[in-house]
C-alpha cells in the first residue's frame, strides 16, 4: 500500500542498514527544489555541511519543483533519469508514489533515528503519508498584504475573505495560477463550513460554485507560478495582497524590511520534502540515501528553521529551533504552526488532492482562458 492516513503511524523496527562504501558512491548529485529563500536554507542547512564532509562531491540545484511530476513522468518515458533527488509537496509525492516514478523505502532503513534515539518512523510519525516521502518541513500558503496601502479609515485586512473585497479593499491580489487554495478559499468565503469544504469540492457543483466566486475578483488577480513572484509584486507594489509561501513572506519583512504584513487566517498547512525517483544507477542511489542520512537527521533539520521560518518535520527537531541565524530574532514567533498565528488554519488535503488534481486542473485552465 502506497498511500498512508494522516492518522497512520509507521511502525517498522528495521536495522539501519549500513552505508556504502565512498568509493561506491557517484561524486555528482543533483538535487530539485524550489529557488528562493526555501532553497537558499536548504543549501545552507544541508548542502555545504555536507559539501564541507565531502569536498569530491559536486552538488547541482535544479528549481524545477513546480513541474517535478511532468518532468519525471518525461524522464521516465525517455528512460533517462538525470535528478537524484527531488522536493515536493506531499500531494505530488502521493502521485509520483502512485505512478511507480518514486522509490518506496522503510523509514529506519533509510533515515537515521532521531538524536534522542527515537526510530525515524516515530520522530516523524504522522508526516509519512506516503511510502515514498521523506517529510522535511511543515509550511503554509498564506497572504500578505502591503500595510502603506491600506485605505485610510480602514481597519488592515484580517480575513482570508477580505481577498475578495474589491470595494472595502480595492487593488490588485496575486493568486497562484492553480486551482490548489483558491478553490478552497473561494468554498469558505462563499458559505461553505471549513469542515465541508472538500466534500463540496469533490463535486461538479462545489467546484462551479468556486469558479463562481473566484470569478467575482477575475478581472483584479494577478496570477503567479513561481514562489518568488509574489513577495516581488508586494515589494514593487503592483498588488495590494497576494498568496504565497509563509517563509517567503518572513524574507521579505524581516529581511528586506518591506512595507507587508501577514495575514495568517485561513493559512493553509502543507508538507515538503524529499522522494527519491525510481531507476538510479546504483552509485547515484548510494550518494543520494547517504546524502537524504545527513541532511534528515535532527540536527540538519532543526538547522533549516535558523534561515527561514518553516517547522522541522522531526519531533526531535522542534525544542532545538532558536533564532535566526543572520538576524538573531527568536524564530519560534514566525512558525506556521504558532498558537497565534494557528487560530484559523485549514489542513492541506494531499489525499483528495492526489485524487482530483488532474480533472479540476484541467476545469480550472479552461477557466482561465475565459
Amino acid at each position: 500500500m502506497k498511500r498512508k492516513s494522516l492518522a497512520a503511524l509507521v511502525a517498522t523496527t528495521a536495522l539501519i542498514a549500513p552505508m556504502a562504501m565512498a568509493e561506491d558512491m557517484a561524486n555528482d548529485m543533483t538535487l530539485v527544489s524550489w529557488g528562493g529563500a526555501y532553497q537558499k536554507s536548504q543549501v545552507r542547512a544541508y548542502a555545504e555541511p555536507y559539501a564541507a564532509m565531502h569536498p569530491e562531491v559536486k552538488i547541482v540545484w535544479d528549481e524545477s519543483s513546480n513541474e517535478a511530476v511532468a518532468k519525471l513522468r518525461a524522464m521516465n518515458e525517455a528512460g533517462n533519469i538525470t535528478w537524484d533527488l527531488v522536493d515536493v509537496v506531499a500531494a505530488d509525492a502521493i502521485r509520483l508514489c502512485d505512478e511507480g516514478l518514486a522509490m518506496e523505502f522503510d523509514p529506519d532503513t533509510l533515515l537515521v533515528p532521531g538524536d534522542d534515539g527515537t526510530p525515524a518512523s516515530e520522530d516523524f510519525g504522522d508526516l509519512l503519508v506516503s511510502d515514498c516521502f521523506i517529510p522535511q518541513i511543515v509550511y503554509s500558503t498564506t497572504f500578505g498584504y502591503r500595510t502603506d496601502l491600506v485605505p485610510e479609515g480602514v481597519e488592515p485586512p484580517s480575513s482570508v475573505c477580505d481577498v475578495f473585497d474589491l470595494e472595502k479593499y480595492p487593488g490588485k491580489r496575486a493568486l497562484e495560477k492553480r486551482p490548489i487554495n483558491n478553490m478552497e478559499w473561494a468554498l469558505y468565503c462563499d458559505g461553505v463550513a471549513k469542515d465541508e469544504i472538500y466534500d463540496v469540492l469533490a463535486t461538479e457543483e462545489g467546484q462551479e460554485k468556486a469558479l463562481a466566486k473566484l470569478d467575482t475578483i477575475k478581472d483584479s488577480v494577478v496570477w503567479w507560478s513561481a514562489g518568488a513572484d509574489t513577495p516581488q509584486l508586494l515589494a514593487d507594489g503592483e498588488v495590494f495582497m497576494g498568496s504565497t509561501y509563509n517563509g517567503r513572506l518572513f524574507s521579505v519583512i524581516e529581511e528586506q524590511h518591506q512595507p507587508v504584513a501577514m495575514m495568517w487566517d485561513m493559512q493553509v498547512f502543507d508538507l515538503d520534502g524529499w522522494i527519491i525517483p525510481t531507476g538510479l544507477a546504483a552509485d547515484r542511489l548510494a550518494r543520494t540515501e547517504d546524502f537524504v542520512k545527513f541532511a534528515t537527521d535532527t540536527k540538519r533539520l532543526a538547522d533549516q528553521a535558523k534561515y527561514i521560518s518553516y517547522g522541522p518535520a522531526r519531533k526531535s527537531s522542534a525544542p532545538l529551533v532558536g533564532k535566526h541565524a543572520d538576524l538573531g530574532i527568536e524564530m519560534a514567533a514566525h512558525m506556521p504552526t504558532d498558537p497565534a498565528n494557528a487560530k484559523n488554519t485549514l489542513l492541506y488535503n494531499y489525499e483528495f488532492w492526489a485524487d482530483y488534481r488532474d480533472d479540476i486542473d484541467a476545469k480550472f485552465q479552461a477557466w482561465l482562458a475565459k
